[in-house]
């Protein structure tokens, strides 16, 4: 059974920082694509960052330069770092596992976590 615990939301000021970290169980953790996403009330899913089994990044341009991922294999773990957070940065942020073996593709979601600024 494949679970992904995100844990680490919370309510910051804005310009504060936290740290998410998306626990994978259950899967070849080294063998998948590891991704953040969010989504606000009333808008879309949208892509915050992602990082392949061999560690290229990409980022989202609204989280360039703020937002940084990161992975432990060891640990089977992915984390965001959200620095100098904005109200709009407001989100269940959510994590997914992505693998694509050619003749199929193995997608996974976590439930998600909170995160709110706000002064």
């Amino acid at each position: 059974q494949v679970q992904l615990v995100e844990s680490g939301g919370g309510l910051v000021q804005p310009g504060g920082s936290l740290r998410l970290s998306c626990a994978a169980s259950g899967i070849i953790f080294s063998m998948y694509a590891m991704g953040w996403y969010r989504q606000a009330p009333g808008k879309q899913r949208e892509l915050v960052a992602t990082i392949t089994s061999g560690g290229s990044t990409h980022y989202a341009d609204t989280v360039k330069g703020r937002f940084t991922i990161s992975r432990d294999n060891a640990k089977n773990t992915v984390y965001l770092q959200m620095n100098s957070l904005k109200p709009e940065d407001t989100a269940v942020y959510l994590c997914n596992a992505h693998r694509n073996r050619g003749w199929s593709i193995d997608d996974y979601w976590g439930q998600g976590t909170q995160v709110t600024v706000s002064s």
